[in-house]
């Protein structure tokens, strides 16, 4: 699977990054990762979603477990910005070239602005979206700050 797949994938197989990937089939519903955490029988706090809002009209990537929800205030507070809503859906895909519900934050089209939950900093592994719906990819929350460029902020809130 490495190096093919989805453009994720393939930044994975170029970095040279240890990964997992864990693949499932994906049910009708719209809840995509709990649906992962529960299929894959992952503990919710380590399967994150990404998420793309609009912090002073410019797209950033949120990354928060999918036990919890994005906090928005928190959000525009760690890009240095002061108001943020989620971005409207194809604006989303459009930005990083995958679709709703399978939206990753590696290899996205237009490399944005990327905050990760703080909750990650603590784990060994955590898992995030692929690129495509229905597989998840294993991998360090360092690497995959390191392969965004992103930062670690406290963005989740229940």
């Amino acid at each position: 699977m490495a190096g093919k797949g989805t453009p994720a994938t393939a930044l994975l197989a170029r970095a040279k990054v240890t990964h997992r990937m864990h693949a499932y089939e994906h049910g009708s519903g719209a809840a995509y990762g709990p649906e992962a955490a529960e299929t894959l029988g992952l503990d919710p706090a380590h399967v994150f979603k990404t998420l793309v809002a609009e912090v002073d009209g410019a797209l950033t990537v949120g990354v928060v477990p999918v036990s919890a929800m994005l906090d928005l205030k928190a959000l525009a507070a760690a890009v240095g910005g002061k108001r943020a809503k989620m971005a409207d859906v194809a604006a989303a895909e459009r930005a990083t070239g995958y679709v709703a519900g399978g939206i990753s934050p590696l290899g996205q089209r237009k490399r944005l602005p990327t905050v990760v939950d703080a909750s990650a900093e603590g784990l060994e592994t955590m898992f995030c979206s692929a690129g495509r719906r229905g597989l998840e990819v294993e991998l360090a929350p360092a690497d995959l700050a390191r392969l965004t460029n992103a930062t670690f902020a406290p963005i989740a809130t229940s």
